[in-house]
C-alpha cells in the first residue's frame, strides 16, 4: 500500500518535478507535490511525496530526511492526517474567549463586591 510523506524545509524554489527526482533515487514514486500558496501560487516550503510501498517510505525517510537539497536541510517523516475538527474547534474556544470578556463588568474595579452581592 502507498505510503505517504511530508517533506518539509523546502527551498522555495522546488518543483513537483524536482521533488519526484529525488525520492525516485530510493524507490518507486507514486506522486509527488509542492504545496503552493493558493493565491500567489508561490512554494509555501513543503510537500508530500506517496512511495508505492511502506518499506521504500521507511528507505526514504532514512535516505533523505537531513539531506541537503537547492541549499535547504529536508525534513522527511510520515505524514500524519490532517485533523479538520482541531482547527475549527479552535477558533470556536477563541470565539469563547471574546465572550469572557463578560468578565470586563466583573473586573470594572467594584468587580469582587459587586459580582458577590449579585449571588
Amino acid at each position: 500500500m502507498a505510503t505517504k510523506l511530508y517533506v518539509g524545509n523546502l527551498s522555495y524554489q522546488t518543483k513537483d518535478q524536482d521533488l519526484n527526482q529525488v525520492f525516485a533515487e530510493v524507490g518507486n514514486v507514486t506522486s509527488a507535490q509542492v504545496v503552493t500558496d493558493r493565491y500567489t501560487g508561490e512554494s509555501r516550503g513543503f510537500g508530500f511525496v506517496e512511495m508505492a510501498t511502506e518499506d521504500e517510505a521507511q528507505q526514504a525517510i532514512a535516505a533523505i530526511n537531513g539531506r541537503n537539497v537547492d541549499g535547504r536541510a529536508l525534513v522527511v517523516n510520515e505524514s500524519r492526517p490532517r485533523e479538520g475538527g482541531g482547527g475549527g474547534g479552535s477558533r470556536g474556544g477563541g470565539g469563547g474567549s471574546r465572550g469572557g470578556g463578560g468578565s470586563y463588568g466583573g473586573g470594572g474595579g467594584y468587580g469582587g463586591g459587586g459580582g458577590g452581592g449579585r449571588y
